[in-house]
């Protein structure tokens, strides 16, 4: 599997960090919270926990590997994908537009793959830093089902044969959750809103995708999503509900930066300025001039070719980041001003 990726700067790291980025190693406020009540809660958390036993899978058994995966065939129904549909597009020639779909399709799946990792470490700052059994519990099958996701975006990824690099939102987003200083903010940044991105984006990818591994894959994964973002809402809720004020102003605050981020993602100044560098090494790749690449979109909006959702599918911010954040009292008055 190839790694798309640019030559690394040189780094001052210790030989035994060598091939890392310094931007990628660095130390956690967390503080380790130890219990010695082992006895289960008897409430939701506790449902979900037996909920995640029963639930687990084995990729090798439950996905069909054996399926072929062209990279350069849509993932998605053309209708519902505006690349597809662009003026612009239908001039390119047969092989640039099947390059283009084959590294289009590799870096949003890559998205996925380096989501999953982030989560797998997020759940497992979780395990060791919240300080209730039963929820100590089930943060550790989260952590099992993470690194299940990774491995089977990873597979999959193999099958594509390239990875794309980190968004730098996506990694700005995680990394900010990993520093917390609270178990609370690593909960709240990974299940309350990457999780709410990434059970929207399955949703979505679920509905649309034209793959029957990928459609299985992301239905399997989804099943596990869905118990993160409840354990999410079923767990903060009555601890936020017993914080004094100025705490729950804090962890707002943390909730308002990170909805931020993911809110203002690819929409400030140009055109230019708005697509990943991931997609513009895509662009490169392909043999694609940019600029005429963005001419193309800006024609495409003018015929009113655009990225509005068909029905079923989901917006994760509108529908269910900022609903959960509601219900568990974090847009308090002054975030809501």
């Amino acid at each position: 599997m190839e790694t798309v990726t640019k030559t690394p700067e040189a780094s001052p790291l210790p030989n035994w960090l060598k091939g890392q980025s310094p931007d990628d190693i660095y130390r956690s406020p967390l503080e380790i919270a130890w219990t010695f009540d082992y006895l289960m809660s008897g409430d939701k958390i506790e449902d979900l926990y037996r909920r995640a036993k029963q639930d687990q899978w084995n990729s090798d058994e439950r996905l069909p590997w054996d399926l072929a995966v062209d990279p350069s065939k849509p993932l998605i129904n053309d209708e519902q994908d505006i690349y597809h549909r662009m003026p612009f597009f239908q001039k390119l020639s047969k092989s640039q537009q099947e390059r283009f779909t084959a590294h289009s399709t590799a870096q949003l799946l890559s998205q996925f793959l380096h989501g999953e990792q982030g989560a797998l470490m997020t759940a497992a700052c979780v395990t060791h830093s919240v300080p209730d059994a039963t929820a100590k519990l089930y943060a550790a099958t989260q952590t099992m089902d993470e690194a299940r996701h990774v491995e089977v975006f990873a597979r999959y990824c193999d099958k594509v044969a390239m990875v794309y690099p980190m968004s730098g939102w996506l990694k700005q987003l995680i990394d900010a959750t990993l520093k917390a200083d609270r178990y609370e903010k690593i909960m709240i940044g990974m299940n309350m809103i990457v999780e709410g991105l990434a059970l929207g984006a399955f949703n979505n990818m679920y509905r649309s995708t034209q793959c029957e591994l990928l459609k299985q894959l992301t239905f399997n994964v989804m099943r596990d999503e869905s118990r993160h973002v409840s354990f999410g809402h079923a767990y903060l809720a009555p601890v936020i509900a017993g914080l004094a004020e100025d705490e729950v102003e804090d962890l707002a605050d943390f909730a308002f930066e990170a909805v931020s981020i993911l809110a203002f993602a690819g929409t400030a100044g140009t055109i230019a300025s708005r697509i990943d560098p991931g997609f513009m090494m895509v662009l490169e790749n392909c043999e694609i001039d940019a600029d005429d690449f963005f001419a193309g979109l800006r024609e495409a909006e003018q015929l009113g070719i655009t990225r509005q959702l068909p029905p079923g599918q989901i917006h994760s911010l509108e529908h269910l980041m900022l609903p959960a954040l509601a219900r568990v009292g974090l847009l308090t008055r002054r975030v809501r001003g």
